[in-house]
């Protein structure tokens, strides 16, 4: 066992006791898909159950449940034959597996499916920063308007404002229809230091109304976790995406903005960002599962 991690078939849920050994090993892997991230990881632990086990040469492997389906993640990489072959046995099938992967596991005998639900969109941090030419016409309008019609603030989302900002989610939960990352973002608001989050937080005439939270994912490439807004403010977050990317240093030309989980209205607003990518995943199953 490594920092709480077991060896397989032992599981362990993942803790906050796991980041020391976890977030370096990230770090070290300068991931391009948003789930490997500790932060990530640790925040959706109580939605898919995440586990961590050692398989096999000091290779950590990812476990979780959705919808009552086992699965496992490598993000660091496929183990020796014989015990991947166990791995699928044990979980049936690997999400999040790369193209590179996704290659070696088809010439294993596996079958291979994109996950187009899961895939991340990219998009550029200067596009986002200035939504210059036509295709963001209606974007920067909406900003325009924003801007013209309303008193506003943007400050850091330090640690002074958390509870402004949890303000914000829990007005989010009331007007939403389902709960979705409520919790997860709740949590993450609590533990942004311990989990190096950073992001802004936005007042409009004197009021907490929107925040956005995330992190840097790889040194070009930073992620957006969460991005919630409240009130009858028009072109409110059109202004909280357009001023959090025009803030972030240069260095992170791609803005990573997560998947769309197949919901046809979040493709919709994804897409009308125009990405300039998107961060392919796959799954992998057994033949004839």
């Amino acid at each position: 066992m490594t920092n709480n991690i077991p060896e397989f078939p032992e599981c362990a849920p993942v803790s906050l006791e796991m980041r020391p050994i976890l977030h370096p090993l990230f770090k070290a892997l300068s991931p391009e898909i948003s789930e490997f991230s500790f932060a990530n990881l640790y925040l959706f632990r109580g939605v898919h159950r995440y586990a961590m086990t050692i398989a096999g040469d000091g290779l950590i492997a990812i476990t979780g449940i959705d919808s009552g389906a086992p699965f496992f993640m490598l993000p660091f990489g496929l183990p020796r034959e014989a015990l991947l072959k166990r791995l699928f046995q044990r979980f049936g099938r690997m999400k999040a597996a790369t193209a590179p992967q996704a290659g070696e596991l088809q010439r294993l005998g596996y079958e291979i499916s994109e996950d187009r639900d899961n895939f991340d969109y990219l998009y550029s941090r200067e596009e986002l920063s200035k939504l210059s030419g036509r295709k963001f016409h209606r974007k920067k309008n909406l900003v325009n308007v924003f801007v013209g019609k309303y008193g506003f603030e943007g400050r850091p989302l330090l640690a002074e404002y958390a509870e402004d900002a949890l303000s914000v989610n829990e007005g989010w939960r009331r007007e939403a229809a389902f709960p979705g990352d409520y919790e997860a973002a709740k949590e993450a608001l609590l533990k942004m230091d311990a989990l190096q989050l950073c992001g802004g937080i936005y007042y409009v005439e004197g009021r907490p109304a929107a925040f956005t939270l995330g992190e840097e994912l790889n040194p070009s490439a930073f992620v957006i976790h969460f991005e919630k807004g409240i009130g009858d403010y028009k072109g409110l977050l059109q202004f909280v995406n357009q001023s959090f990317a025009a803030i972030l240093p240069e260095k992170y030309g791609l803005i990573n903005r997560e998947q769309d989980l197949g919901d046809e209205g979040l493709r919709q607003a994804k897409e009308s960002y125009k990405p300039v990518g998107f961060v392919r995943k796959f799954r992998a199953s057994l033949p004839g599962q």
